[in-house]
């Protein structure tokens, strides 16, 4: 069980500030989603908390240790990044070899078992694989490593649509069987909205949300039918974005639903729905 607490952390590049005063306790034991629009911050993050860069400002530590040049605090994260940093020379099970010195928990039988089930030749180099197998390569590694905290950036980058499953599979029996604090930063939010636990949204290098799944969608919905109704629905209420296509509108209301937003949907004649992760993601991040 491993506790990540980012007090006051500021990240500047040159004049541009990627990251503002971040403060963030993340909780073992649990699965994270990590969601941001291109430039929002979200890599940069997890390379501070990876050590891989530098804070301009603030602390990062794990278990109450910094984890800056701290073997002990980063021996505890297994980060598989969205690049694939390994040695094209070398053959998959020599990764895996490799692996299992840095990180002396790592279930060797497991991760050849998951070569096998997902088909990756372990005779293959790096440098041959597909941009799909090196994305099922590292994903291996990450859930082998048996390390407390794994951190995953875009990892089905590449996966076609049934080996993508294949992965979201083996991290649920794989978090089941050996608890552990996992981040997953995507794009793919409707994928990975299955196995989330928590959200943590960032904008514009600021985190504007954290909070449960089920908390989260159970404080939105959509509205949608005709555009005049609707909008009739939305007077006096908060709501973030929506589409509109013709007379047809939808939008996502934000709060929670009662009897009187039923009945009064009935009176005009719009439909509520639950709203879906992607689309409250989407919402909050143009709001």
């Amino acid at each position: 069980m491993s506790t990540i607490a980012i007090k006051g952390i500021c990240k500047d590049y040159g004049t541009t500030r990627a990251l503002d005063n971040i403060d963030l306790e993340i909780e073992p034991d649990k699965i994270y989603g990590l969601l941001g629009r291109n430039g929002a911050g979200k890599t940069t993050l997890l390379n501070l908390i990876t050590n891989r860069i530098f804070p301009t400002a603030g602390e990062i530590a794990i278990d109450g240790e910094s984890v800056v040049e701290n073997d002990r605090a980063l021996s505890k994260v297994f980060y598989m990044t969205e690049a694939n940093l390994y040695p094209p020379g070398l053959r998959v099970r020599e990764v895996l070899g490799w692996s299992k010195e840095f990180y002396p928990g790592f279930d060797m039988p497991y991760a050849l078992w998951l070569c096998e089930q997902f088909g990756l030749k372990t005779g293959k180099r790096v440098k041959e694989l597909s941009t799909g197998y090196g994305s099922i390569m590292k994903a291996i590694v990450a859930l082998a490593s048996n390390a407390p905290i794994v951190v995953f950036d875009e990892p089905v980058l590449g996966l076609d649509a049934n080996h993508r499953q294949m992965f979201y599979r083996a991290l649920i029996a794989n978090y089941s069987q050996h608890p552990k604090t996992i981040i997953i930063s995507s794009h793919l939010i409707e994928e990975i909205a299955e196995v989330l636990e928590e959200v943590i949204i960032i904008k514009d290098g600021s985190i504007v949300l954290k909070q449960s799944v089920e908390e989260l969608l159970g404080q939105a919905y959509t509205v949608s039918g005709e555009a005049a109704q609707v909008d009739s629905y939305l007077a006096g209420r908060k709501f973030a974005g929506g589409e509109e296509l013709g007379k047809f509108k939808a939008v996502t209301v934000l709060g929670v639903l009662t009897e009187g937003d039923r009945a009064l949907a009935q009176k005009l004649d719009v439909e509520l729905s639950r709203v879906e992760l992607q689309k409250l993601f989407i919402s909050l991040t143009n709001s």
